[in-house]
């Protein structure tokens, strides 16, 4: 199938709108703002370096020391990243000495790379 039959048929047949339909899922849009947050916060994710750390983040708790070494990064590479994570809600830190060691926020960061992946993962 060529691009202009796969256009064809991604088509409505209908030659007019079901307004019904219409009110029921413009009732259940959230508001504009949080469509706008959600955008941002989907953006995070699109860096495969922040994407990595995330991963070895949900593996287990790291220095910024030992994801270096695990990622092949700078420090100064992974500490930019772990940065902005943390000024996005996706990463915690907790210090013990001289030592800050970082995780995932909490579960509901890990669930959202777990779906991610197994929706990837899923055959057509």
């Amino acid at each position: 199938m060529n691009d202009k039959e796969k256009d064809l048929e991604m088509q409505c047949g209908c030659e007019h709108e079901h307004p019904e339909v219409v009110r029921e899922v413009r009732a259940a849009m959230p508001d504009e703002n949080v469509t706008a947050d959600l955008s941002d916060f989907f953006k995070v994710f699109g860096d495969s370096s922040r994407m990595r750390i995330l991963f070895a983040l949900d593996r287990r708790e790291l220095c910024v020391c030992d994801l270096s070494a695990a990622l092949g990064m700078t420090k100064s590479a992974v500490s930019h990243q772990l940065r902005f994570l943390r000024a996005n809600h996706l990463v915690a830190s907790r210090r013990s000495g001289k030592n800050i060691f970082y995780s995932l926020a909490d579960e509901h960061v890990r669930d959202i790379i777990e779906i991610a992946v197994e929706h990837l993962s899923e055959e057509d």
